[in-house]
């Protein structure tokens, strides 16, 4: 089977957009061995040219980088006005307003010009597969293109469009879903590695709750190429993740998928957001995510966990306080 440029170990990092994936740890990660992936979300295209030049400050090792495919506009705008008017006692508990809802493409044109003007060795794809020229026009640049799957169609339909890898996402998987579609059901890992793998002989990466050796050495037993792993370095230095983040990937017990923080499925540690504004959600993003971002940072800046968004997949307990090669080196079968 074909591998992924830059990868000694079989070990993927998920690229974590928001905060927690810094070019420290993407570097560090690159320099163990295995492949460390630029997170591109919510950043300008000059953003990210910026953090791609700050990681090959760091590290000499090939890495990638992770962009998000635009979600389609049909977000109902009366839906989300009366959920942001729900949300209203928390932003005044915080004193800060609460965002206006908008959508964006997240630069997605100029990010894409970007990298093909300036290849790098992996471009993943998250939340949709274009089918406009764009994979084959970042692979004549020199990039393998990965695309995020979390339904067998969704793979399939990635393999006919030329996908070089697919990022298998199951249902442990911590932060966003990357599914294509809102109604989209998470299947878990296991179930999707299973109904992938005949389907295909690219490389298949496979994510979702893996944040020990055990897990690592289960998945690829099973069939996975490479495993990919982010809750099991946020507790790391290089990792960007606020303290509050870190602390409470250890002390809080259950996760849930919940729409509450961003208008779409994503996988957090239980706390008062979810439990007072999951019966409510509603499907728009990114409008609820622009909503909402405000009050984010404003509870990591207060010290109030029950107001962050606190991604974590499954396996957090797992995630271990140490540098992020270390961690690397210890979920290597």
């Amino acid at each position: 089977m074909p591998k992924l440029p830059g990868t000694d170990l079989p070990i993927v990092q998920s690229p974590m957009a928001g905060g927690a994936t810094t070019p420290e740890l993407v570097a560090a990660v690159a320099d163990a061995g295995a492949l460390g992936f630029v997170a591109a979300g919510y950043l300008s295209a000059e953003q990210l040219r910026d953090r791609i030049t700050a990681v090959r400050e760091r590290t000499r090792a090939p890495f990638g980088v992770n962009l998000f495919v635009p979600w389609p506009d049909r977000a109902d705008s009366r839906a989300v006005d009366a959920y942001a008017e729900r949300l209203a006692p928390d932003a005044e508990r915080l004193d800060v307003a609460l965002g206006k809802p908008r959508w964006d493409d997240d630069d997605w044109a100029a990010k894409v010009e970007l990298l093909l003007a300036d290849p790098l060795p992996v471009v993943g794809l998250t939340f949709g597969c274009p089918t406009d020229g764009t994979i084959a026009a970042l692979q004549n640049a020199g990039s393998a293109v990965a695309v995020t799957v979390t339904t067998r169609t969704e793979a399939a339909d990635a393999v006919a469009a030329g996908a070089d890898a697919l990022l298998l996402q199951g249902a442990e998987a911590g932060a966003h879903r990357g599914s294509w579609t809102p109604d989209a059901e998470p299947v878990p890992l296991a179930t999707l590695l299973a109904e992938v793998r005949p389907l295909t002989d690219v490389p298949l990466v496979a994510a979702g709750g893996l944040a020990d050796v055990d897990a690592v050495r289960r998945i690829l037993a099973a069939g996975a190429t490479y495993a990919q792993v982010g809750t099991a370095l946020l507790r790391s230095p290089e990792s960007g993740a606020p303290p509050l983040h870190k602390e409470a990937l250890v002390t809080r017990t259950g996760t849930t998928i919940t729409r509450a923080f961003t208008g779409r499925r994503a996988r957090g540690l239980v706390n008062g957001f979810i439990r007072d504004h999951g019966p409510d959600e509603v499907e728009a993003y990114p409008q609820v995510h622009h909503v909402t971002r405000p009050l984010r940072a404003a509870a990591a800046k207060a010290g109030d966990p029950e107001r962050m968004a606190l991604w974590a997949g499954t396996g957090h307990a797992s995630a271990q306080d140490a540098p992020a090669a270390e961690i690397i080196r210890a979920l290597t079968p």
